[in-house]
Formats: C-alpha cells, structure tokens, sequence
C-alpha cells in the first residue's frame, strides 16, 4: 500500500515520470498522430480514455488473480481488458465521429500495443496502489500522455510556417523537438520523489 498524497501521484505520473517523455511509452502515436493540434488532442482523450478503463480493471485482476494464486496471468489478462476497451472506444468513434475515426486512421487500434497503457497496468500494480490511487496515477498518466501529444502538434504545426533547412525536415525534426521535449520535462525532477 501506498502512503502518497493523491497530488504527488498525479504529479509523478504527468510530468516528472511522463510515459512519453520520460518512460518513452507510446511512442508510434506521439509521432504519428502529431501532425494536427485537434487530432493530437482527440487522441490524447481516446488515450486517457482507455487508460483510466484499463486501470480500473487491471485493479480488479490484479486482486482476483492474487486471490486465486495465479499472478503469471496478469499480463495475458491486462492485454486482453486494454485490446477489448480500445475496441469499444474504436466501435463508439466510428458511431459518432467518423470524421475523427478516419483522422486517427491506424493509430486508433494501435492502442491496443500501445506500451504506455500496458505500463501502466503494470506500473501501478507493482506501486501496490489502493483503488483510488490508480485511478489518479491513470488520469496524470492520460494527462501527461495528452500534453505531450499536444506540445508536439503545436510545435509541428508552427514549424509548418518557419524557414526550416531541408536537411531537418520532416522526421528529422521532429524528434529534435521530441529530444528538447524530453530534456525539458527533466526539471520537473525536483517535483517528484
């Protein structure tokens, strides 16, 4: 059990231990999905989304496969709840935005692999956190997911406009900025324990 305020929590997970800045968890959709600000925020929530499901039921396993002595299943068991919770976000998009579900194209069912949200699964099972702590550690780790998914875009989006040297552009420029990203995210080391 965990004796960490709920703000600490929150902090840690967003911006001191960022999984994309930080952990460098999710990486396909941090870069494939930042091109446009409004696609990189709707993925950011689809993201969050899935990440607080998943939390919640990787919570709920984690008891049930301790109590039954079988704790070599977490793994299988949280890749099947994330895969299941990305298809009904995948299901509800394409009902209700198909603009939106053609924009995130093949990033959307890349939830499912996406490493971050397995992380965070199993990062918060090994913390030993109580229900509500998961719950907090999922939301920061959806908000530092969503703010670096919102920097990138808003950086490549000015960048659009700027006078780059053709040697750096595209790709190339973008994980220059993802670098600076990270390195910057750094100082919120002093933030957390």
């Amino acid at each position: 059990m965990s004796e960490e305020p709920l703000w600490n929590i929150f902090i840690n997970a967003s911006l001191v231990n960022n999984f994309v800045l930080a952990y460098f968890l999710g990486i396909c959709p941090f870069l494939g999905v930042s091109g446009k600000l409004g696609t990189a925020t709707k993925m950011g929530g689809a993201v969050m989304f899935v990440m607080l499901i998943s939390s919640m039921c990787a919570f709920g396993i984690h008891l049930l496969l301790e109590a039954i002595g079988a704790p070599f299943l977490q793994l299988i068991s949280y890749i099947v709840v994330i895969a299941s919770t990305v298809q009904l976000v995948e299901m509800f998009l394409k009902k209700m935005s198909p603009a939106l579900f053609k924009a995130l194209g093949i990033f959307l069912p890349l939830i499912t692999t996406n490493c971050a949200i397995l992380g965070l699964a199993l990062f918060q099972t090994n913390k030993g956190y109580n229900f509500l702590e998961c719950l907090v550690y999922a939301l920061g780790a959806g908000t530092g997911f969503t703010l670096a998914l919102i920097l990138i875009a808003g950086f490549r989006e000015q960048l659009e406009y700027a006078d780059v040297p053709k040697v750096i552009k595209g790709t190339v420029l973008t994980l220059i900025i993802a670098g600076i990203l990270s390195l910057s995210f750094m100082g919120f080391s002093g933030l957390g324990n």
